[in-house]
């Protein structure tokens, strides 16, 4: 896995989304149609308001996961805090890897975001100021800093007109 500081922090998760497209299965194209998708700026803006996730990992018995989590973006990379020797901090341990999604809404009014990518575990020392403030207090144990390699998302027309 490439060492997380030396990847970008662009805030293009628009082209992250196109080459996850463009690499994409005929199903997924058609779940996700391009007419529906999100732009760049509405991404930004989607995943800046919001403030919650639902976050996947994987035991290492293989069993998966699932938790919430708030989250801090920074262009192209998320950074969810995580209390010390937790399951989620224990499985990225083995399995350096997270899914996270952001949905809002319901049946026809809906936006949803996936992403996935390769994680890592990030002493609070080490975490930049700005991160650390985010989380509001002195209980997070370890950050995991996750950069966006895939990104799929929806937003229904109705949806996407209120935001």
């Amino acid at each position: 896995m490439p060492n997380q500081d030396d990847l970008p922090a662009t805030d293009d998760l628009g082209g992250v989304q196109d080459r996850t497209f463009a690499s994409a299965s005929a199903a997924t194209r058609a779940a996700y149609p391009a007419s529906d998708r999100l732009s760049s700026r509405q991404l930004a803006d989607y995943l800046d308001r919001r403030a919650f996730a639902v976050v996947s990992s994987t035991r290492p018995n293989g069993r998966p996961h699932a938790a919430i989590s708030s989250y801090v973006r920074r262009g192209s990379t998320f950074w969810l805090p995580t209390v010390a020797g937790s399951v989620r901090e224990r499985n990225v341990r083995t399995g350096p890897w997270l899914s996270l999604v952001v949905t809002e809404g319901d049946r026809g009014r809906h936006v949803v975001v996936l992403i996935e990518g390769p994680v890592a575990v990030v002493a609070p020392a080490d975490t930049p100021a700005d991160i650390r403030a985010a989380a509001g207090g002195d209980w997070v144990g370890c950050w995991l800093r996750l950069h966006a390699e895939r990104v799929l998302s929806y937003g229904s027309a109705s949806a996407l007109d209120e935001s």
